[in-house]
């Protein structure tokens, strides 16, 4: 069976978290499912594993990876009321980090046996993507060692700054969640949690940088372009159900 390395694009607008969390997992559910029952076919009788990229964006929320500190939120109930936002403990890695309206959230879920087998070069490949739109802008972006993400200031870090965060999950080479990326983002929000549990540098947006407010929709269409030719995706465009 030949590796599929076309790509169904779907693009979920606004979306509440808890359902946008739960429509990946059964997304992610049926690709897992798929390649457990191949395994027990014939190699001519294999169905190829569907890949999936997901933008969208969310409501006011705060997500706490599985490895991270709850203390990094630092707004209790009532806090998260006054600000209009809710929060969530998920099953990705990383620490904490805020999502809402201005911020392109992007959920690939991929069968990385489609693609390579390498998370590390899975990850390096979503910041790159970022890195290369960021440059579309005149923005010269790039990575710190040792930490996840997409930063401004990278190399002198006089004033170092996220523009976009990354936390995934894999099973069976099949990946969900993703990256979040402050086009229009209201940085605010920031200031309730210590960003992917670092203390020390700020985070910042594309508008922020640029002195304007940028169109979603034209950002979004560099990051899929820079996807598809980072990944090699056949990408293919479908009618969301969400309205």
């Amino acid at each position: 069976m030949r590796s599929e390395k076309a790509t169904h694009f779907q693009h979920w607008g606004l979306i509440d978290y808890q359902e946008a969390w739960s429509r990946q997992e059964a997304v992610f559910a049926e690709v897992v499912a798929q390649k457990v029952h191949n395994r027990g076919l014939a190699e001519a009788d294999r169905q190829a594993t569907r890949n999936y990229l997901i933008f969208c964006e969310h409501h006011h929320v705060y997500t706490l990876g599985r490895n991270g500190v709850a203390t990094h939120l630092l707004l209790d109930e009532a806090g998260l009321r006054t600000k209009g936002a809710t929060f969530y403990k998920i099953n990705r890695g990383g620490d904490i980090t805020y999502h809402g309206p201005g911020q392109i959230v992007g959920y690939p879920i991929l069968d990385l046996d489609n693609f390579f087998t390498d998370i590390h070069l899975y990850l390096r490949y979503l910041e790159e993507a970022v890195i290369q739109t960021l440059a579309d802008y005149g923005l010269a972006a790039g990575r710190i060692p040792g930490l996840t993400g997409v930063w401004l200031d990278h190399e002198q870090q006089r004033n170092p700054r996220k523009i976009c965060a990354i936390g995934v999950r894999t099973s069976r080479w099949v990946t969900m969640h993703g990256f979040a990326f402050n086009v229009n983002t209201d940085l605010d929000y920031f200031k309730h949690i210590v960003p992917c549990g670092i203390d020390d540098k700020a985070v910042t947006s594309l508008a922020t940088e640029i002195g304007c407010t940028v169109s979603i929709p034209e950002v979004e269409a560099k990051l899929r372009a820079h996807l598809a030719e980072l990944f090699q995706m056949q990408l293919v465009d479908e009618v969301s159900s969400i309205q």
